[in-house]
């Protein structure tokens, strides 16, 4: 990789790490804000008020991806990632001055509600953004491992945010950080997302991009539009099947890891934090090992992996955590199940991005992937509270098993993405002939066409 792309990577991951930390945020505090916004009763209640306008943002990330996603086909990928940073500091601004219940009764949840809807927005155009990004600015053979800096900065971005949770409680006591100690972390990511406006401003634009034409889209006009999203629409649809298992395993490993530990099975908050502090380190170190084996052996048997893992260790890992007792056993499971998860979380940016042509990527992978992440990621938390309230909760465990059955079909009906030409995807006139050989490394070319569902 050459200087220019690393600055390129660097300036998309950073801008995506603070974009994640305010996202992640609300999920790690929710254990001390819930009571803040709701009137006093159940723990677990309003817990689930909390996770549901979480999972509300969810909802938004389609709307987020058509609009931002638009954007980023029609003005360029740097003109998306520079919205979405404003939407995300604006959110971040508004929970961190929310009032609280008895202040203001529900004004305050409808002003976090509001915040969320900003946020579900913006992140659902900068997983795109960045995806599509990441992908067109590395080298054909390094797509892997660029895609893979996603998660990553979006790792890095929780850990920031796990990080200062521990931090605040070690130095603030626990009624503290459930009176206003919570608010520091939004204080933070808006300040974040004002500096990575002003890094974002100033990057570069892909090649793939800037040198596009309409890249199997009928007129330019139709870049960034349904019509032309319509054209792809079983690349699009396959990308909500590739989400599924993915998104559900994800989040239950992450965001509702540390509630999991501490409502569950019983570890304290500072232990429970602590465990997925150590455990998401691990994670995100491992990420571009996936993708530089990917770039060797291809996508599809790392997704196969995690398919097959998912549906069979789920239930045993979920099961024995809930019994772990202590930080050693939790940290080891949290390790196996986030291990298993890296086979699709480290590659599956590439892939989507792999799956359309230029004029349209940036929308073929936002929209679709939105509304596979409403769907099943926004609600992975609500669904797993709904069961423990409903004195069922390792019915959740075969609901995350059974979400993975779903994608290990698709990741054995699909062909390989990995040889791909970015500029060629979409085109009619069929594969590169032989005598033409590989395309340049710097352009983003390789060998083949798009794939399909087989």
């Amino acid at each position: 990789m050459g200087r220019q792309q690393w600055k390129k990577i660097w300036v998309g991951s950073a801008g995506n790490m603070v974009e994640w930390f305010d996202w992640f945020v609300y999920a790690s505090f929710a254990t001390y804000f819930a009571g803040s916004f709701f009137p006093s009763g159940n723990p677990t209640a309003q817990l689930m008020n909390t996770a549901g306008i979480f999972a509300v943002g969810f909802f938004m990330r389609p709307v987020g991806g058509w609009l931002l996603g638009r954007v980023g086909d029609r003005k360029g990928r740097k003109a998306a990632l520079t919205l979405t940073v404003s939407l995300m500091s604006a959110s971040a601004v508004l929970i961190a001055i929310a009032p609280t219940y008895g202040v203001a009764g529900y004004g305050g949840a409808a002003v976090l509600l509001v915040a969320r809807l900003l946020q579900g927005l913006s992140v659902g155009g900068e997983y795109a953004a960045s995806a599509t990004y990441l992908t067109e600015a590395s080298d054909a053979d390094r797509r892997g491992f660029a895609s893979s800096f996603q998660y990553v900065s979006m790792t890095a971005g929780q850990l920031l945010g796990l990080g200062l949770q521990i931090v605040l409680q070690r130095t603030m006591s626990d009624d503290t950080l459930h009176s206003w100690g919570w608010r520091i972390p939004f204080i933070i990511g808006a300040l974040g997302a004002a500096v990575v406006f002003y890094l974002r401003r100033n990057m570069l634009e892909t090649e793939v991009y800037a040198e596009s034409s309409e890249d199997g889209v009928e007129r330019a006009d139709d870049k960034g539009t349904m019509k032309a999203l319509w054209q792809h629409r079983r690349q699009a649809f396959l990308v909500v099947a590739l989400t599924m298992g993915g998104t559900v395993a994800y989040y239950t490993y992450t965001t509702y890891l540390t509630k999991y530990l501490s409502n569950s099975a019983g570890l304290p908050k500072e232990t429970a934090t602590l465990v997925s502090f150590c455990a998401l380190f691990v994670f995100m170190c491992v990420q571009p090992l996936a993708g530089m084996l990917s770039d060797r052996i291809g996508r599809r048997p790392l997704l196969i992996t995690f398919a097959v893992g998912s549906t069979f260790l789920t239930v045993p890992i979920m099961t024995l955590l809930q019994h772990a007792g202590s930080f050693w056993p939790a940290l080891g499971l949290s390790l196996l199940a986030l291990l298993i998860i890296t086979g699709y979380t480290s590659i599956n940016a590439c892939v989507k991005a792999e799956l359309f042509p230029t004029g349209i990527r940036a929308l073929g992978v936002a929209l679709p992937y939105a509304l596979g992440n409403a769907l099943f990621g926004g609600t992975a938390e609500y669904v797993a509270l709904w069961f423990k309230n409903g004195g069922t909760e390792s019915g959740y465990y075969w609901y995350v098993a059974g979400c993975a059955a779903v994608s290990l079909v698709v990741y054995l009906a699909m062909k390989e993405t990995r040889d791909i030409d970015l500029n060629r995807v979409g085109a009619e006139t069929g594969p590169p002939s032989a005598e033409a050989g590989p395309a340049s490394p710097a352009s983003g070319h390789a060998k083949t066409d798009a794939p399909l569902a087989s």
